[in-house]
């Protein structure tokens, strides 16, 4: 298991864990990050990740990256 910051470029991960506070906890799972889920990196910009989730694309910091792990 490891953050999803880590994960290569254009390889599908599934989704094994979501830390956090609950709040973050809930709006990750509003963007559609769920445990079980899959979901791949498409670029990496300016410390953000650009990562596809249920056929859209999201970008999220690198801070909320670290606390998905696949």
């Amino acid at each position: 298991m490891m953050p999803l910051n880590f994960a290569e470029a254009g390889q599908p991960q599934i989704i094994k864990k979501i830390g956090g506070s609950p709040e973050v906890k809930k709006h990750l799972e509003d963007l559609g990050f769920n445990v079980g889920g899959e979901v791949s990196i498409v670029n990496t910009l300016n410390g953000n990740v650009i990562v596809k989730v249920k056929e859209s694309r999201v970008a999220v910091s690198n801070e909320l990256a670290r606390k998905i792990m696949v």
